[in-house]
């Protein structure tokens, strides 16, 4: 959520900041700012005739002390009247503040002044591109069809368990995945993330903190009976643990990764682009969040970058960098790097990784902030990253790994699945 402040002191720099995003951005934030004078004229009406009460009861001891009763009890009657007044004008205050923040929750972040300006996937600008694609030969076939050659992932028994999205890991494809999960977190703690175990269901409050809720897209799966949600990353609980927390300074950055599976409803998907494992509505995924000073936060979004680079290096997986356009950001996001491994078998690029800085959009919902030394708390920047999301980095391997015998597995991967190869 944009701090109001923000938009009180830099109100044309927010317009053209979210003009990146294609909307109506000068209409969003002077309704922001109208509300915000509603509340702020509340509050400075109610400011005075609290003051008024004050000094009316003083002046009622006062009388009382003379003996001037029939003034005090006027003086008492003044105080009466204004109290009820104060209790409106405090009603009105609450009203215009919840009124301003459902409008702010509709606001999405403002990119950054390196974002492209662009509508869609079209216009996101590559940075770079690395490894080699493999030259496969026209026997090169997609990773649907190696699953079901092999015996390593049931689509259809997933349907029948739970519906379309839902696959099925078997035998050394389940082994390949714990594997995956264990190297991706040993390569985040390596370079001071710690691990956490976090829960895979969130309340509201947890939402609203990361900008899941309200869902705007209709991704969250809800369990409404205990009016819980589905996580559709481990960003929201792991984010979530400093909701209304003051760190220390001298803390940041606070590094965190954590495994869990994800959870989303996807609604719309399907065709061709979503077959097999490219689109599902469950899926396992290593996040790495940081909470970071806001001086340091640009900084350290490039490293987190270089670190997502460093997992895929390993793999020996082709990929390539994306910095996406204003048009194809997410809402919470100020600067969002997209990775994608290609897929040689559908000659296409996979999007495996997201890595994203919210400057201090999240932490405004959160509370989040720290302290330097004696000052004033401020609200820390905070920013996260897919390392990584499993589905596509199977196809990756499945697909670019394939010979003529079976399958080869990453030489980074053999020690904790245990084979280097699947036939």
């Amino acid at each position: 959520m944009l701090q109001i402040q923000y938009l009180r002191d830099h109100t044309q720099e927010a317009i053209e900041r979210l003009k990146k995003r294609n909307i109506d951005a000068a209409t969003a934030v002077n309704k922001a700012l109208e509300l915000d004078e509603i509340r702020r004229k509340a509050q400075q009406e109610s400011d005075q005739l609290l003051a008024e009460s004050n000094a009316a009861s003083k002046e009622i001891g006062a009388l009382m002390q003379a003996g001037k009763k029939q003034e005090a009890e006027i003086a008492k009657g003044k105080v009466a009247s204004i109290k009820e007044q104060i209790k409106t004008l405090e009603e009105a205050q609450l009203q215009s503040e919840n009124k301003l923040t459902q409008h702010l929750y509709t606001i999405p972040n403002a990119p950054y002044h390196l974002v492209p300006d662009g509508k869609g996937a079209e216009d996101n600008l590559e940075i770079r591109q690395s490894g080699t694609i493999p030259d496969l030969g026209a026997n090169a076939v997609p990773h649907w069809e190696l699953a079901a050659k092999y015996d390593l992932i049931d689509f259809e028994l997933g349907v029948k368990i739970t519906g379309a999205g839902f696959p099925v890991y078997k035998g050394k494809a389940a082994r390949l995945q714990r594997a995956m999960i264990n190297f991706f977190l040993d390569e985040n703690t390596k370079v001071g993330y710690q691990e956490y175990q976090v829960p895979h269901l969130v309340n509201e409050a947890s939402g609203i903190g990361t900008g899941s809720l309200p869902d705007k897209e209709g991704q969250m799966y809800h369990v409404g009976i205990d009016d819980l949600y589905l996580i559709p990353t481990a960003e929201v609980p792991l984010t979530n643990l400093f909701r209304d927390v003051i760190v220390k300074a001298e803390e940041l950055p606070i590094k965190l990764t954590g495994y869990t599976p994800c959870f989303r409803r996807e609604a719309g998907s399907y065709g061709k682009d979503v077959r097999g494992l490219n689109r599902l509505h469950q899926f396992d995924k290593v996040e790495i969040v940081q909470i970071q000073h806001p001086q340091n936060s640009y900084a350290t979004l490039e490293d987190m970058v270089n670190h997502v680079a460093g997992i895929l290096d390993k793999l020996k997986l082709p990929y390539r960098i994306l910095r996406l356009c204003g048009g194809d950001m997410g809402f919470t996001s100020a600067m969002t790097y997209d990775f994608e491994v290609y897929s040689t078998a559908q000659q296409r690029w996979l999007e495996v990784s997201s890595v994203s800085n919210f400057e201090s959009f999240q932490s405004n919902r959160l509370k989040l902030r720290f302290r330097e030394g004696n000052e004033k708390p401020q609200l820390a920047h905070t920013l996260n990253g897919s390392a990584l999301a499993l589905p596509r980095i199977m196809a990756g391997i499945l697909e670019n790994y394939q010979v003529a015998d079976g399958i080869n597995i990453p030489e980074v991967l053999v020690p904790y699945c245990g084979f280097n190869k699947i036939s």
